[in-house]
């Protein structure tokens, strides 16, 4: 049966063998216990190995590169923004930390994978399943493929042995990381990661988000109302709303219903007895304003309310409206009606606050109803409608251009030294992604097409990596010796040690947030996750964004210097 689909199949259309395995790693990448699992990317490694030695065939072309720069450009582009905001002041101490714990681990592959006697594949397969990066797979076997001198057939050779490396040292990577993290050092501390976590949210007001689950209390809402008080009739919907701003409340009237007949709003419109009207407001605002003393009994007319909403994303681009703040943007008389519900500045979701100050390049999102959010989002700037189509002209700009930075090589002692296609691809990315979030009118992508180009990316090229692997894996495994495991452990241990050490008897941190650090720094998502569960609050991820983006961009980087020092 196994020659018949090698020979049948498999060799003459590789292409579903690469199917069969991706289906095969996905599916092994969702055993988990507790909140450790496998994971799709090493899934398909392991499923390409075992796949790979029984299929025997070799994969090539350049579909394997295509696929593991479209998942380092994405990578970039989802940390940009965190990326460069990290380089800011205010994100020092955790960029010092993450800093602390990528060096050490490189220096610590590299120390053991001299101690051991590693070549250049072994070593980047030490450095990226100790430290669980991923992408070091990719990036160290394109930096084998370039070393001088090497011959193709040992190049090969050796970037199999990154895989094998990986696959041997990757299981200790991920639940070292986590036992550690989550059980040994509060132990050692005699901290209970679950109090200090409640009190650190009490203290910064933060609440526990749960995707599933909805608020209760909505701040802008939409009542109607039958006009029975005389006194009220005979003013017009623009001298209401003048009343109401002048008290500091936000009351619009956005239409009406007159002798059956809906009317919209129009500030010259006069109100008459017996009118119905539709009453949108800050819902502190009307409980203030007592409007059944006021303009009559509250009425169910579906036909009333049930007109078209909008929640369209602005950025603000009209030089006019910059350094304002929203208390008096939402006092213009554009805005009746229109309600300011979420303010972002570079990737960053900020609380909307009266006196918050707009910049040029922020994107505020407008809700309200359709046509009067439009005419607000004209005065404002550019709005930009909700897009499930990628912005395929900047992605594949960004992508040839990151190649294109990669290729040019200094040379130094006779060794070309660039930052190679899949580098190059990376730091596009990351300057892509910060311009989309500093100017977000363009480069648009959805993150579901993100995941794709980022998870699948991956996972076809490990694919690829495990089938060509395969046959070499078993010995490869006898080559390297069982004491591959332990140097593993050191390699994923002693950076996180380091780091606690800097972080709680230098800076200081508190024990979530500093937990969290050492968990992104280090990239190891699994270790998070029993941060989270042990400390039954999502606190520790809040240091978890600065190290995690640093930390990506430093570790895969680290997969061309350690074939540099081990070539």
């Amino acid at each position: 049966m196994v020659e018949w689909l090698r020979t049948e199949i498999f060799r003459p259309y590789p292409e579903l063998l690469i199917f069969l395995t991706i289906a095969a790693g996905f599916l092994l990448g969702r055993i988990r216990y507790k909140s450790i699992a496998l994971g799709a990317v090493t899934g398909c490694l392991v499923a390409g190995l075992v796949i790979g030695s029984q299929a025997e065939v070799e994969i090539d072309g350049p579909i394997k590169s295509v696929f593991f720069l479209m998942f380092l450009f994405a990578l970039g582009y989802d940390v940009g923004p965190q990326f460069f905001r990290a380089l800011r002041k205010d994100g020092l101490p955790q960029v010092v930390l993450a800093l602390i714990v990528c060096v050490t681990g490189l220096a610590t592959a590299w120390a053991f994978a001299t101690l051991a006697g590693y070549g250049p594949g072994l070593s980047a397969g030490l450095l990226g399943g100790g430290l669980t990066q991923s992408s070091v797979i990719g990036v160290g076997s394109d930096a084998i493929s370039h070393i001088p001198g090497m011959s193709p057939a040992a190049a090969t050779d050796q970037s199999h042995l990154v895989a094998v490396a990986y696959a041997v040292t990757y299981p200790l990577g991920t639940v070292l990381p986590a036992l550690l993290l989550a059980g040994v050092l509060p132990r050692l501390l005699r901290r209970d990661l679950a109090a200090e976590s409640a009190v650190l949210a009490a203290d910064l007001e933060a609440s526990e988000a749960d995707p599933d689950a909805g608020e209760g209390y909505y701040k802008h809402v939409l009542r109607a109302y039958a006009v029975d008080v005389a006194a009220f009739a005979g003013r017009t919907i623009g001298e209401f709303e003048a009343e109401q701003k002048a008290h500091g409340r936000r009351l619009y009237i956005t239409r009406l219903r007159r002798a059956g007949e809906i009317l919209d709003h129009t500030p010259d419109t006069r109100i008459e007895l017996g009118d119905v009207l539709a009453v949108s407001a800050v819902r502190g605002d009307l409980v203030a304003y007592d409007a059944r003393t006021h303009i009559g009994m509250e009425t169910d007319d579906f036909e009333l309310l049930a007109y078209r909403t909008e929640s369209l994303h602005v950025v603000i681009t009209n030089r006019n409206n910059s350094g304002r703040t929203i208390r008096t943007l939402r006092h213009e008389d554009f805005m009746p009606g229109v309600f300011v519900e979420e303010h972002w500045r570079a990737g960053t979701d900020l609380r909307v606050r009266l006196d918050s100050t707009v910049e040029r390049g922020d994107t505020l999102v407008l809700t309200g109803p359709h046509r009067l959010v439009d005419e607000a989002a004209r005065e404002l700037g550019k709005p930009v409608p909700t897009s499930f189509a990628t912005d395929m002209v900047w992605i594949a700009l960004g992508l040839f251009l990151g190649g294109c930075l990669g290729i040019p090589a200094l040379h130094a002692a006779g060794a070309p030294l660039s930052l190679s296609t899949s580098t190059g691809a990376l730091l596009m990315g990351l300057v892509f992604g910060w311009i989309r979030a500093k100017y977000p009118t363009y480069g648009n992508l959805p993150s579901a097409a993100q995941w794709l180009m980022g998870t699948l990316g991956l996972c076809v090229f490990v694919t690829i990596v495990g089938l060509n692997a395969g046959p070499s894996f078993v010995p490869g495994l006898r080559e390297a010796g069982w004491p591959l495991l332990l140097w593993g452990a050191v390699v994923t241990t002693v950076p996180l040690l380091t780091g606690f050490a800097y972080g709680h008897f230098v800076q200081r941190l508190p024990l979530p947030i500093l937990l969290g650090a050492l968990a992104g720094a280090q990239t190891t998502t699994a270790a998070l996750g029993a941060l989270t569960e042990r400390a039954r609050s999502q606190i520790p991820a809040l240091g978890t964004t600065v190290p995690y983006a640093l930390g990506n961009v430093l570790l895969t980087m680290w997969g061309s210097v350690i074939v540099l020092l081990r070539r």
